[in-house]
């Protein structure tokens, strides 16, 4: 087996060379993206140095109920940022809500589905297999579920006559509005779509080109890719569905009316 490269401080100091010749063009170009370049790149190494410290201490505590402590903190943490991105908002911290039942069911599913199954660490919740599994499936499920939630909330107030027309016709809530309903879960679900479609061909996905870099044998690493990419296309799924359904069913009553009292502009 190919040895592990250890990186040392100036190696990373030499990466991080880029990010001052993209601040440089910056300025250059008057792009005015400088500031934002430093602030995020400071940031991101604040991040992972903190969470590498956490993760040595949950991995040398080797509690099942720590373990689920940080999962359920990384959960509401995602959560948070589902309801937070839409242009539009529920009242009531509804869009929090709908993003963290949303965001923990697809999770958790695929999550428990992966560590009981196919990777089988003994035990299943082991914190070296839960913890990154968790943190890469969040990624998608994130992005997926923003997306959906987003463009149904939009859809929602641009498409308001239509829906409303339908209504009075003799539509239900649900007729009405299923063609958002299927547009928004459609976008949520694109990204993952694209990042299967150029796997392999076109890109080295991220797990797949660390685990070859530590020295894992190609074919395996590509075995755990590919178990990988259908966690996030699923994940993405159950999440564009989840929140795009709960928001749908907030925006509506039982006497299928549609109620925008119950959203509010960011």
């Amino acid at each position: 087996m190919t040895p592990t490269i250890v990186l040392a401080p100036g190696d990373l100091a030499i990466a991080a060379f880029l990010i001052v010749l993209d601040a440089v063009l910056s300025v250059v170009l008057r792009l005015r993206l400088h500031w934002q370049l430093g602030v995020a790149a400071a940031r991101m190494v604040a991040q992972l140095l903190l969470i590498g410290v956490v993760l040595r201490a949950v991995f040398a505590l080797a509690s099942p109920w720590v373990t689920l402590l940080l999962v359920l903190l990384m959960v509401g943490v995602a959560g948070r940022e589902v309801g937070a991105r839409p242009e539009q908002r529920l009242i009531r911290l509804g869009n929090f809500a709908v993003g963290g039942i949303a965001v923990a069911f697809a999770t958790g599913l695929t999550s428990v589905l992966a560590l009981t199954t196919a990777l089988r660490p003994d035990p299943w919740f082991d914190a070296h297999y839960a913890i990154p599994l968790v943190g890469i499936v969040l990624g998608n499920v994130l992005n997926a579920a923003s997306l959906s939630l987003d463009a149904l909330l939009g859809g929602v107030v641009r498409e308001r006559a239509a829906i409303e027309a339908r209504l009075c016709l003799g539509a239900t809530s649900r007729q009405a509005m299923a063609g958002l309903v299927r547009a928004a879960i459609r976008r949520g679900m694109l990204p993952v779509i694209n990042q299967m479609s150029a796997a392999g061909l076109v890109t080295l996905p991220g797990i797949m080109t660390g685990q070859i870099l530590a020295g894992i044998d190609p074919m395996e690493a590509v075995k755990y890719q590919i178990l990988l990419m259908f966690l996030l296309s699923g994940g993405a799924g159950l999440a564009a569905a989840g929140v795009v359904f709960l928001a749908a069913r907030r925006l509506t009553d039982p006497r299928h009316r549609l109620r925008l009292d119950r959203l509010a502009a960011k």
